[in-house]
């Protein structure tokens, strides 16, 4: 045990949990627990959920289905990723989004590599208690111009809701 770290565990109601735009998400694993290394998010997206377009070039972003349905968009067309599938957005700052269009909630498990972008949901998500819904934001244009200040901050831009077509 000379240089051993202690595993990490984290409960099923435990983590800091969010509400952002509408979805809830439970920082499993964050930056300061894995020295920057890396930060995993258990993420429930309600019907008609998910965030608008973004693109963030220097983090690597994967998405597990663990339950329900979510359509994935990009630069490069779209998905439909159901239960057990797996959807990695490489570095590069690729413009990308989710929604989740059936009317059951969908449950992801997201890892980013390296840790930071649970900073951003940290800084513009409202805590929750796990499993807990809010109604989304309403985005007008001084919303989303104040999203994408804080977003920039975080290595991430977000783009207008129709930006994918």
């Amino acid at each position: 045990m000379e240089n051993h770290q202690k595993p990490i565990t984290v409960g099923p109601q435990e983590g800091k949990s969010v509400s952002v735009g509408g979805s809830t998400y439970r920082i499993l694993v964050s930056g300061k627990d894995t020295e920057g290394a890396f930060a995993t998010i258990d993420m429930l997206i309600p019907p008609g959920g998910g965030p608008g377009p973004h693109a963030h070039a220097n983090f690597e972003e994967s998405f597990y289905v663990v339950e329900g349905e979510i359509e994935v968009r990009s630069e490069f067309g779209k998905y439909t990723a159901t239960k057990g599938s797996l959807i990695t957005i490489p570095k590069g700052g690729v413009v990308h989004g989710f929604k989740n269009k059936t009317e059951q909630t969908a449950h992801l498990l997201c890892t980013v590599v390296p840790a930071g972008l649970e900073s951003l949901f940290e800084e513009i998500g409202q805590p929750v208690a796990p499993g807990q819904f809010l109604p989304p934001p309403l985005l007008d244009a001084a919303t989303i111009k104040h999203l994408q200040a804080i977003a920039e901050k975080h290595g991430q831009q977000v783009f207008p809701p129709d930006y994918l077509g």
